[in-house]
């Protein structure tokens, strides 16, 4: 396959800086929208994805969570969709946008109605979870755009309530997940039901070579553009905290309560640890919620509203059930465990740092998890800084150390992050306990003014 795109330079950053989303040829009545949201001028991926789609290219798009990839598909999306005309009568489904997560269908349909507020376009999303009858009822009235998670909207295609034959453009959001983790034989089956001839879009904050030659099966002469592939956002700071296994929920907590952290979202690999976590921190006098895909959508609702509005200060989730958390500024994320693949570290820290905004990433690392720390640093490229908090590197110390040795692992100082406090020197990877201290400025948010971009 050949996939084209331009690289991104410099230079094109800077050229990118001054467009305006007027130089796009966009309606009045979406650059109105825009214009309302306090948005001027376009993120990098926007600025390269959208000219491509306007010209209806099939795309591969990949860049970090929060550069704005929601609103580099919609706004074009819905440019061509009004230029046909909305349809009359009954209204044929013409964009499909698939989505691995309730949350992630649930923050497109969002911005789809904030765009597209002002076009005679319809909208619904379908997802698991809650009743189907009340979705059935809004596609019988007909929508121009459906928003879905794969198994819900397979559900309605099985009772025959839902027409994917008129679709004109299709949708893939997160698509490395939609490909990668379980939902390609899903993918395969909607597929079936699409016109031949479409376009199509593929958006995601990673792409490994694997999902290229997947997507290369789906895709028609696409462009490719990718911004900073598998690089973390700039203004987010990234810190290690090693400690013991057992200890890590005290120190989570002593890091929350040290620094008065209001608004956390912490990550593990399991729902059971999720839940236990939520209920630890609780009995610590920290208001807690899990939210992962056991929890009923209510359940995930009502979290996430609490989290937004500040009555819950720390929100434990899973991978998966973060996908589509947008929360304005979000000051921290602490990797309570590290991910078994390095990929969703880009996913999970890019939470924080959105739409130019600053952000704290902590992971707290045992020894254990040395390995996947190794692979997270290949992929992002860089060195992610060690700090060791009084009390705790003892702990750490008195583990097994793993098998790697010490030629494999190389030194462990960043380049970076000075604000969190010194980087200590005896962490997993350096030989010896020596305490470094963690001042009152660690992991402490950080938030930059200046001009928004679309970083929806």
């Amino acid at each position: 396959m050949h996939w084209t795109g331009p690289g991104f330079s410099r230079q094109a950053h800077l050229e990118y800086i001054t467009m305006t989303f007027e130089q796009f040829g966009l309606s009045g009545n979406v650059l109105r929208a825009v214009s309302e949201q306090g948005y001027t001028t376009p993120t990098p991926v926007q600025a390269q994805a959208i000219p491509y789609i306007l010209d209806g290219r099939d795309i591969m798009a990949g860049a970090q969570t929060g550069t704005g990839k929601t609103a580099g598909f919609t706004l074009p999306m819905l440019q061509l969709l009004d230029k046909e005309g909305a349809g009359h009568g009954q209204r044929p489904i013409r964009a499909l946008i698939l989505a691995p997560t309730r949350e992630l269908a649930a923050q497109i349909h969002e911005s789809i109605r904030t765009y597209g507020k002002y076009l005679p376009l319809k909208s619904t999303v379908v997802f698991g979870g809650v009743g189907i009858q009340p979705q059935i009822d809004k596609l019988r009235h007909g929508v121009d755009i459906l928003i879905a998670t794969p198994g819900r909207l397979l559900d309605l295609v099985g009772q025959r309530k839902c027409d994917l034959s008129k679709v004109e453009i299709l949708v893939l959001d997160e698509a490395d997940r939609m490909l990668d983790m379980g939902f390609i034989h899903d993918i395969r089956k909607v597929l079936a039901l699409l016109p031949a001839r479409r376009q199509n879009l593929l958006f995601s904050a990673t792409f490994s070579a694997d999902i290229k030659k997947l997507a290369s099966g789906i895709l028609h002469n696409p462009a490719l553009v990718e911004v900073a592939p598998n690089r973390t956002a700039v203004k987010i700071s990234h810190v290690v905290h090693p400690v013991g296994k057992t200890n890590k929920r005290t120190l989570l907590s002593h890091l929350i309560l040290e620094h008065d952290w209001r608004q956390v979202l912490v990550f593990t690999r399991t729902k059971h640890g999720a839940n236990r976590l939520a209920e630890q921190l609780g009995k610590d006098g920290i208001q807690s919620s899990a939210i992962h895909g056991n929890k009923s959508q209510t359940a995930r609702t009502n979290a996430l509203a609490g989290f937004k509005a500040g009555t819950v200060r720390v929100l434990v989730a899973t991978d998966i059930a973060a996908r589509g958390l947008d929360i304005d500024q979000l000051p921290h994320v602490v990797n309570y465990e590290l991910p078994n693949v390095p990929e969703d570290y880009v996913h999970r820290i890019g939470r924080t740092g959105r739409a130019g905004h600053s952000g704290d990433a902590l992971s707290l690392v045992c020894r254990e998890e040395e390995k996947l720390l190794s692979s997270i640093e290949r992929l992002i490229g860089k060195k992610i800084d060690v700090l060791h908090v009084p009390g705790f590197t003892t702990d750490f110390a008195a583990q097994p150390k793993s098998e790697a040795s010490d030629d494999d692992r190389g030194p462990r100082h960043g380049n970076g992050g000075q604000r969190h406090g010194r980087p200590a020197q005896g962490h997993p990877r350096a030989g010896g306990p020596r305490r470094g201290e963690a001042g009152r400025s660690s992991g402490a948010g950080r938030r930059s003014g200046g001009g928004r971009s679309s970083g929806r």
